[in-house]
């Protein structure tokens, strides 16, 4: 859980609030080319993790090395995120600030899959559904104190705190060495007492098994009907969810006048409900089950993204904004213990290198239709409405899937799962 309140400051400050506003601002040549700069810096960076999370976790899992690979991609997460600082506010720190973003986005992404797959050895099968619950609750409340912190200790004093010079917006890139600390700080115990899973062995052993792990998890996974369905299922739901984070900062301003400030606090609120929502349901999942869990929020998520495309009243859009959050949490949460249960013990981390690739691989589809349909219709409410259809098809799809045996609300479902069409 301490991992999970560690990594949400570089989610919360570094790819959310502080640095990336910071870099489309202050960095690029203006706000737009600095947009699209970003955008791209994360599309390479999917493209490497669509690449590298099967492979490097079929690896640690032969190789007993699950453990050490997480300590090193954090490590270089660390080293990338402290290198924020040398990113002055110049045209010519585009490159630095967009090769440590987009470095530190892969090493995050695949310390996430390593670490995601130490989830079923930590507890029982019973209790799966609570752990990831609270350790995502714990991701939005780390990221939110870090946040919180950067700005009451670094951003808003004037003059700044420590000598930091305005003019060189060194209070801003300060953030990030905050940033920095919180991670090491807190993201250390995970690589040290832990245990590790499987047998150590030698590195060439390690990868040449984990080549064969490698093609035997994908004839798996093609042949596994109800894992199939997961991965398409939760390929939909993500690629809405990325882009509504993407998108709901634009929607807001453009059709509510939200100012940036606004945005900004809007964006904090919606993170607290998204925490508490995943805290609420950490006492419910083991109950109904994963799948369950995961159909309850998106169909939330669904209606409520419904009434906030029908309302013109700012109020409303506040009250039903926030409510969004509390559904959001529980639907990552969730499917993280849902991939747990469904994965076998001798190649979780490869496992989770295909949850990865799922959340990652059609990263453009969303905001690419979003972009069609408000030009089509020429109306920002025509391109949020791609977000409630890309939900509502993911809970379509889900719906039909036969969860594993394990998960609480799969009554007689034990031999269904992992089984050849």
């Amino acid at each position: 859980m301490l991992y999970d309140w560690a990594y949400g400051a570089f989610n919360t400050v570094v790819t959310t609030f502080v640095f990336a506003t910071y870099f489309t601002q202050k960095v690029a040549a203006d706000p737009a080319t600095g947009a699209a700069q970003w955008a791209a810096a994360q599309a390479a960076a999917g493209f490497a993790v669509a690449l590298l999370s099967v492979p490097l976790g079929a690896v640690a899992d032969r190789g007993g090395r699950r453990r050490g690979l997480l300590g090193a991609a954090t490590l270089l997460m660390l080293a990338c995120t402290l290198g924020l600082w040398f990113v002055r506010p110049e045209t010519g720190s585009v490159p630095l600030a967009l090769g440590l973003v987009g470095v530190a986005t892969v090493a995050f992404e695949t310390a996430t899959v390593l670490y995601n797959a130490m989830l079923p050895g930590l507890t029982t099968p019973q209790r799966m559904g609570r752990l990831s619950m609270l350790a995502w609750g714990a991701g939005y409340a780390g990221g939110l104190v870090c946040l919180g912190t950067c700005l009451l200790l670094l951003v808003f004093p004037n003059p700044p705190h420590f000598g930091l010079d305005r003019a060189q917006s060194e209070q801003v890139r300060a953030c990030a060495l905050l940033a920095g600390v919180w991670l090491a700080v807190f993201g250390w115990p995970v690589c040290v007492f832990v245990p590790e899973s499987g047998t150590r062995r030698p590195w060439g052993r390690a990868i040449a098994e984990g080549a064969a792990e490698l093609r035997a998890v994908l004839h798996a996974a093609w042949a596994d009907s109800a894992l199939r369905r997961f991965l398409i299922a939760r390929l939909l739901y993500m690629d809405g969810l990325t882009t509504l984070f993407a998108f709901g900062g634009i929607y807001a301003a453009g059709q509510f006048g939200l100012s940036p400030t606004e945005v900004l606090i809007f964006g904090i609120g919606l993170n607290v409900t998204a925490g508490l929502g995943a805290l609420g349901f950490a006492f419910v999942e083991d109950r109904i089950g994963a799948k369950t869990t995961i159909l309850i929020a998106l169909s939330g998520l669904t209606l409520l993204g419904l009434a906030l495309l029908l309302t013109h009243d700012r109020l409303t859009f506040w009250i039903l904004g926030h409510a969004i959050g509390i559904f959001v949490g529980p639907a990552q949460a969730a499917s993280r213990s849902l991939m747990a249960r469904m994965a076998p013990a001798g190649a979780r981390a490869a496992y989770f290198g295909l949850f990865a690739l799922s959340g990652r691989v059609t990263g453009f589809l969303g905001p690419l239709a979003l972009s069609a349909a408000t030009a089509a219709f020429a109306s920002q409410r025509a391109g949020m409405a791609v977000i409630v259809v890309l939900l509502a098809s993911g809970g379509l799809l889900l719906r039909g899937l036969v969860s594993p045996a394990s998960d609480p609300g799969a009554a007689g479902a034990a031999g269904h799962i992992g089984q050849p069409e």
